[in-house]
């Protein structure tokens, strides 16, 4: 990593459940080269953490409000939180 580091903590709604959008945000981190995990809420969201470069990171949020085939993401929240440390991207036990 080289360029400006960045933390967000990104809620994705609308029908982001039952579609792969874990899987499907997990290949989207490592090929950015993102730490961090995601996971579904029990509200029906779904949620990742994510670390990394800027522009990896703004690719990551753009993957997320497009989704899988078979989503449909109507809203998408963004927080900026602290790096954890760590190195990887997962898949957490739902919440």
């Amino acid at each position: 990593m080289s360029g400006e580091l960045t933390t967000l903590r990104v809620r994705v709604e609308g029908k982001v459940q039952g579609v792969g959008f874990r899987a499907y945000a997990v290949r989207q981190a490592e090929a950015l080269n993102l730490a961090g995990w995601v996971r579904n809420r029990a509200d029906g969201a779904m949620e990742a953490f994510v670390t990394g470069e800027v522009k990896d990171v703004e690719g990551f949020v753009q993957a997320c409000m497009k989704g899988p085939q078979g989503a449909k993401v109507t809203n998408i929240d963004l927080f900026a939180d602290k790096d954890p440390g760590g190195e990887g991207f997962i898949e957490l036990p739902d919440l």
